[in-house]
């Protein structure tokens, strides 16, 4: 184990294309539900890639007043609603604890595409006078920390960490190590992501990182021979990270309890992962180090698995590195084949879907997986399993060559 205090997670928030809240979300999986269609944000007509997993039926009045909504785009206001059932969840009363011990790192990979695109039109055919005076704060991704700590009074550490994909997860971990080395007792954690408009999905097309097909059955199928790329998602996910004197002083429920986190980067090149999958190898390695467990009491990994080419077939030789001959008797899933890459957002998610896992004893399926590649050998549950394992390892990989894993278990009273 770890030195430092021990880390409990006790809420959970979520928005996602089949859910918006985490028992809606939950529901959804369970019954193996995919959130692919029509992209509806913009007019599609001239775009190869048509598809999309939104967000649907979300209203940011229900979690804010309509002037702090205007000044919110898409991203942060999913954070702040996220943020607002994790709270609940909880049962936190931010009223009384110290303010400045409760803080949050909530990040986001891009920041509002959108504002760009609005602010740039207007430069360009009305005059740099014309440019909205709210421009800048309404774009920059740390928004999302910055307005949920205003919106629940958390005085504490606030910070965006971005790492591209990985952003979800690095930032639960530097929330984990906030609260392990006793900077906090609280804090809220995840990540945000709103960017499936024009911009982004022009910008995903031209790297040929998005599906090929715009059928909703067969996009995003990670680790299937016919994967083509992956299908860009929306949404958020928090959680309640908190240290576990605190959370049972306060009579909280603990869901789960955090006991690794691990990083690594490629040194490689600005979007592939390294071919070997040595690095996202290290990133699991060093969580479990960090937490003190043996590659052999772990059975259950749910892959970055974006439906890539590079991604699946090199994070496969990852966690071959990691666990050695132990990997074929590792259960691997990938939530993406649900509600595709929730970019900055998805290794929150992911995470969330990780404490339901462990919660029910239960390990989604890899829905649309048909036939893997040759060399993708190892379980990627094509059906829904049972699992009475203590662990879950959940990885994310960012372009850049950012590796990130964490790793958790059932809460037990003693380590």
């Amino acid at each position: 184990m770890s030195k430092g205090r021990r880390v409990v997670i006790t809420g959970m928030g979520a928005l996602t294309p089949i859910g918006n809240t985490v028992p809606e979300f939950w529901q959804s999986v369970k019954a193996g539900k995919t959130g692919f269609g029509a992209i509806t944000q913009f007019d599609v007509t001239d775009y190869e890639c048509k598809i999309a997993a939104e967000v649907k039926g979300f209203c940011p009045e229900e979690f804010m007043e309509k002037k702090a909504a205007r000044r919110m785009e898409r991203f942060a206001q999913f954070a702040v609603a996220a943020s607002a059932e994790a709270i609940k969840s909880a049962d936190l009363d931010i009223s009384k604890e110290d303010a400045y011990r409760v803080g949050c790192v909530i990040g986001c990979g891009v920041g509002s595409l959108q504002t760009a695109e609005r602010e740039y039109t207007k430069l360009t055919t009305r005059g740099p006078s014309k440019v909205g005076p709210l421009m800048v704060p309404m774009m920059i991704s740390n928004m999302a920390a910055g307005n949920v700590s205003i919106q629940y009074g958390l005085k504490g550490k606030s910070l965006d960490v971005v790492t591209a994909c990985a952003t979800g997860t690095n930032c639960i971990g530097e929330a984990f190590r906030t609260i392990q080395y006793g900077d906090a007792e609280v804090m809220l954690a995840g990540g945000t992501e709103g960017s499936i408009c024009q911009l982004g999905v022009s910008g995903f097309s031209a790297l040929t990182a998005l599906c090929k097909s715009n059928d909703p059955e067969r996009c995003s199928i990670p680790f299937d021979k016919d994967r083509s790329g992956f299908v860009m998602g929306e949404g958020a996910g928090i959680l309640v990270l908190e240290e576990l004197e605190h959370a049972k002083a306060r009579g909280a429920k603990i869901l789960a309890e955090v006991v690794g986190y691990g990083c690594s980067s490629d040194a490689y090149h600005i979007t592939s992962p390294e071919e070997s999958g040595e690095g996202a190898a290290q990133a699991m390695k060093n969580a479990l180090r960090d937490a003190g467990v043996q590659p052999a009491e772990v059975f259950y990994v749910n892959a970055h698995g974006t439906s890539t080419h590079h991604n699946d077939l090199f994070e496969t030789r990852a966690i071959k590195l990691a666990f050695g001959d132990h990997a074929y008797k590792l259960k691997v899933n990938s939530t993406k084949s649900m509600i595709g890459h929730l970019l900055g957002a998805a290794g929150a998610v992911e995470l969330i879907t990780c404490v339901k896992e462990l919660e029910e004893g239960w390990i989604h399926p890899t829905v649309g997986l048909r036939e893997p590649d040759e060399e993708l050998d190892l379980d990627y549950c094509k059906e829904a399993c049972a699992y009475d394992g203590e662990y879950a390892l959940s990885n994310s990989l960012g372009f850049g060559g950012h590796n990130a894993s964490l790793l958790i278990r059932k809460f037990v009273e003693e380590s």
